[in-house]
């Protein structure tokens, strides 16, 4: 599905990272960990075109799109529910869900805005409320069911649980097993690592713009100097 290929990205000057490779296979998780300003969001925003690597190859679906713009990379087929979420406040709820929505590949498959209400009872209740009125879990959700409308076949998730209550990181966590069991293809970010392993299919840990790390969640689990060293979990 994804395949990035040593991957070096700049802001101005500064070399953020160093020979990323990654890749994610056709209906898993990919999961990246890494402890803050390691370049986590950084490979995130170079997937989707917000700051092309200088050099490296990214591949979707076989297509080169590492010097596409955004907007067409986007429209190849991925999705970005992006760090900070990144809602329209001013618009209302079925406003935000429908300003970017794109059809399925086929006629009455893929994501409508029906769909997104079952996925998300919360919604549906909330959907003539404005994007800045709502709670931290909600405006997660409304970031992720809006990706859900362009109808992706790659989603990328920015750190979904950041700032949620225990209670709606399980919720949210449980939104994301559901679409992997429906055969989403999914690269994240996250932060609470015991969650990302819990979904991941794979998991890649990065520091200082480098995969240290890669392997399965089990293979992660018994890698106790990867953990210490890397996550800061001493256990």
């Amino acid at each position: 599905m994804l395949q990035v290929e040593q991957i070096h990205t700049y802001y101005g000057e500064s070399h953020v990272l160093h020979g990323i490779s990654l890749s994610v296979e056709k209906g898993s998780l990919a999961v990246l960990l890494g402890r803050n300003g390691m370049g986590k969001t950084t490979t995130i925003r170079s997937i989707i075109g917000f700051t092309s690597p200088r050099t490296g190859k990214i591949r979707f679906q076989g297509k080169e799109i590492q010097r596409l713009p955004s907007y067409r990379i986007a429209k190849l087929g991925i999705g970005l529910s992006p760090q900070g979420r990144g809602i329209f406040p001013n618009l209302t709820v079925k406003e935000n869900l429908t300003v970017a929505a794109r059809g399925g590949s086929a006629e009455g498959e893929g994501w409508t805005l029906e769909k997104i209400y079952d996925l998300f009872p919360r919604l549906r209740e909330r959907s003539a409320s404005m994007g800045g009125s709502l709670s931290g879990g909600e405006q997660q959700m409304l970031s992720i069911g809006r990706a859900l409308m362009t109808n992706p076949d790659l989603l990328l998730l920015d750190e979904p649980s950041e700032g949620l209550s225990p209670i709606m990181v399980q919720e949210v966590m449980a939104i994301i097993s559901r679409l992997k069991a429906e055969g989403l293809s999914m690269l994240m970010v996250e932060q609470n690592i015991a969650m990302a392993m819990g979904v991941a299919d794979r998991v890649y840990i990065l520091s200082k713009g480098q995969v240290v790390f890669a392997g399965t969640p089990d293979e992660l689990r018994a890698n106790e100097e990867v953990k210490s060293q890397y996550l800061g979990m001493n256990h």
